[in-house]
């Protein structure tokens, strides 16, 4: 029986903390808050609830294999799952509404067919045969296996099969980013083009740089579907720190580590912020980058030819408005309202003029969930906005924000009873990442750009989980990185992945 140290309770660290603790190891968590979740918060007032994380699970698949694994009772047991239907509305700047089913394509083909116009569901679901191909080809390394030690195929090879674009008396054009994929593939469509681009941009990526492999986020989405958990997502992190209890994981809460301590050339435990320490024969480390240096400072833990480090991530704005009077009939859960201005968006977003977009595309969250409310008669809305990193968020700011949704919510200024506002700041101060920076799922090409480090590290003994590991941010990302970094330790380096 090992001693494992885990540093952080998000739910990569409590994934990995499981299922070290079902393989026979004595596993302590150690988290500078007074909770666990991680990223995936939760804001509770005058009997309203919000997610200040995630709002919505996908591959749900993720979760129930750790159930299975570390325990009797399924995860449909511990949290209440369902399918959100329709997945989304999206509203586009000229008006346009589409509602698309969840988990089917043919569905979701048809509803752009009668939203956007004959050709337009053909040349989305034609898209979505390439997507396919793309995830084939990345799936297993890019979220059920440890980063390859030969990265570099993965970082050269583009795993999406672009369209040919034939020119008279010139050389043949292909998509090489997901923003040309929408020029080239989408036959124009601004409202496509919008559609295909914001899966990029709610994952913190710009399209005009982002490889066309990233055709396997929408692909996710609507072949698997997506899914609210009730109670709110922070139902699910709770459900895996009880987990975690019921398989004897020990959680200290308020207790900040300070220092990873290195003997022999390997990982040997940690030292608290109260001068105490820890030994330990692996240290599993579920924090940022910046956070890890300050713990190994002036060491490399990079594990040797590892992927480029990763940086120019954005953040998220969140508004938390809670509403008087109840949600109305058949509104859906997730509605998408795009930008009037993408172009101004991105250059804001991504750094040429660094702000809040005058136009933001943005997500309304509304759920039916009458444990987030005080009772039927009132409503609980959570509005995200894509924001640079380390944007000092004005008064000004937030109501843009708010005036933008009521675009798409109704009488919500007559309605309003207070809000609460998550800024990039609120993020850094929960993550420790830098700048309130939120990580985004490992992708394939670019040079390995939008890679993430590999779990192994440079110090043996010294593992690295969550977000900003491999294979990146995303709830199910979070949850595989667990996995991965669970079967290291038992298995060793020859550890390939679960099966």
């Amino acid at each position: 029986m090992a001693r494992i140290v885990v540093i952080g309770a998000g739910l990569g660290a409590m994934s990995a903390a499981a299922r070290l603790a079902v393989a026979g190891h004595r596993v302590v968590v150690y988290e500078r808050g007074e909770t666990f979740g991680g990223a995936v918060g939760r804001v509770e007032r005058d009997g309203f609830a919000f997610d200040t994380g995630p709002g919505l699970l996908q591959l749900p698949a993720v979760y129930r294999d750790l159930f299975v694994k570390t325990g009797k009772e399924p995860l449909e047991k511990c949290v209440e799952l369902s399918q959100v239907e329709p997945a989304v509305r999206h509203v586009f700047a000229d008006g346009a509404t589409a509602d698309l089913p969840n988990a089917s394509r043919a569905g979701v083909g048809e509803a752009l067919d009668a939203a956007l116009g004959a050709g337009a569901g053909a040349r989305w679901s034609a898209f979505m045969n390439r997507a396919r191909e793309a995830w084939d080809r990345t799936r297993r390394p890019l979220l059920e296996e440890p980063l390859w030690p030969n990265w570099e195929v993965l970082a050269d090879r583009e795993p999406y099969p672009s369209v040919p674009l034939k020119r008279l008396l010139r050389r043949e054009r292909r998509a090489a980013t997901l923003g040309e994929v929408g020029e080239l593939e989408l036959g124009g469509d601004a409202r496509l083009i919008a559609l295909l681009e914001q899966f990029a941009l709610a994952h913190g990526l710009d399209p005009r740089t982002t490889p066309a492999s990233a055709a396997v986020l929408p692909y996710l989405e609507q072949t698997f579907g997506t899914w609210a958990a009730r109670g709110g997502m922070h139902a699910l992190a709770r459900a895996v720190h009880e987990r975690c209890v019921a398989r004897r994981v020990e959680f200290v809460f308020g207790a900040a580590v300070t220092r990873i301590i290195e003997k022999d050339g390997r990982a040997a435990g940690v030292e608290l912020a109260d001068g105490t320490t820890e030994d330990a024969d692996f240290v599993v480390a579920g924090v940022a980058p910046t956070v890890l240096d300050r713990l190994l400072p002036g060491v490399d833990i990079r594990a040797a030819g590892d992927v480029p480090a990763r940086s120019g991530l954005p953040s998220r704005l969140t508004v938390l408005l809670a509403l008087s009077g109840a949600r109305p009939e058949g509104t859906p859960l997730r509605t998408v309202l795009h930008s009037a201005d993408r172009q101004d968006e991105l250059d804001r977003v991504f750094g040429e003029r660094p702000g809040l977009p005058l136009s933001p595309t943005l997500a309304v969250l509304r759920p039916d969930d009458p444990e987030l409310t005080p009772d039927a008669e009132h409503e609980a809305v959570t509005l995200t906005v894509t924001v640079p990193a380390h944007l000092e968020v004005t008064a000004e700011d937030v109501a843009r924000v708010i005036a933008r949704a009521e675009a798409v919510v109704p009488d919500l200024r007559s309605r309003l009873l207070w809000h609460e506002v998550r800024t990039p700041a609120d993020v850094a101060e929960a993550t420790g990442a830098d700048g309130g920076a939120v990580p985004a799922p490992a992708l394939a090409a670019a040079e390995g750009k939008l890679l993430q480090p590999s779990n192994s590290t440079r110090l043996p003994g010294l593992f690295a989980v969550g977000g900003w590991a491999h294979p990146g941010g995303g709830l199910p990302h979070a949850g595989m990185s667990g996995t991965l970094v669970a079967g290291l330790i038992v298995e060793g380096p020859e550890f390939r992945g679960s099966r």
